[in-house]
């Protein structure tokens, strides 16, 4: 059998459950991408796509004759939303990296200035996550996700916002996340997808530990910005 496959179909039994490997590998690759977003490092982005593809084939467990036949849409569907937004992210900040290195030689490779959104900005998030659910809803209500199907749109909708706001480097991205986690915890847990929704309560605490570094780090840049205003 080759990697590929024995990968594929390989399980880890604890007790009477069954996870598989795919589910827990990609669960880690997106620790380690949420470790460089943390960071601040481009390798954050192409790290969390390969993490991305292999949970696509999880949450299709129908489509791929997975032990467990279950298929979230909405988890399946913020995969490939998760590659497409993060080609943009990697595109984004590969440039303020070079921004960044080329003005300051001490900038250590970061490739974002974290900083707050806009009320109005604000006010996009909530609206559209709210509303997006709404739509979302009856849609994959029809394409027969799993109940409720509510909660799935509200993750689908949040995870799009939270890598969007990563992307463009807004402190509020880490919140959405928590609002993610929150629904995404129980809704995993009933479906049966074991290691995700453990993956999913330890992202809780850290985008909670990432929101309060990046609001540090916004503040150090805002007291620098005062610090060179005052000695100009």
């Amino acid at each position: 059998m080759d990697p590929i496959h024995a990968l594929f179909d390989a399980q880890l039994t604890i007790g009477d459950q069954h996870l598989l490997w795919r589910e827990i590998v990609g669960n880690g690759f997106g620790l380690a991408s949420a470790l460089g977003g943390m960071r601040r490092k481009v390798w954050a982005w192409p790290v969390g796509i390969v993490g991305n593809l292999l949970l696509l084939t999880v949450f299709l467990g129908a489509v791929f004759a997975t032990p467990n036949p279950v298929n979230l849409l909405g988890q399946a569907g913020r995969q490939v939303m998760f590659v497409i937004v993060s080609v943009y992210g990697w595109v984004q900040w590969r440039g303020t990296q070079r921004k960044l290195g080329d003005a300051d030689a001490d900038s250590h490779g970061v490739a974002v200035v974290p900083h707050w959104a806009t009320w109005r900005q604000r006010a996009f998030l909530v609206g559209a996550l709210v509303g997006g659910t709404l739509v979302l809803t009856p849609i994959f209500r029809a394409l027969e996700s799993y109940e409720p199907v509510w909660a799935d749109a509200w993750i689908f909708m949040g995870s799009l916002l939270a890598t969007y706001g990563m992307a463009k480097g807004w402190v509020e991205f880490w919140l959405v996340w928590v609002a993610v986690d929150v629904v995404g915890v129980p809704l995993l847990v009933d479906a049966g997808f074991y290691a995700s929704a453990f993956m999913y309560v330890f992202y809780g605490a850290f985008t909670l530990v990432g929101f309060f570094v990046w609001w540090r780090v916004r503040r150090q840049a805002t007291a620098a910005e005062v610090a060179a205003g005052t000695q100009a």
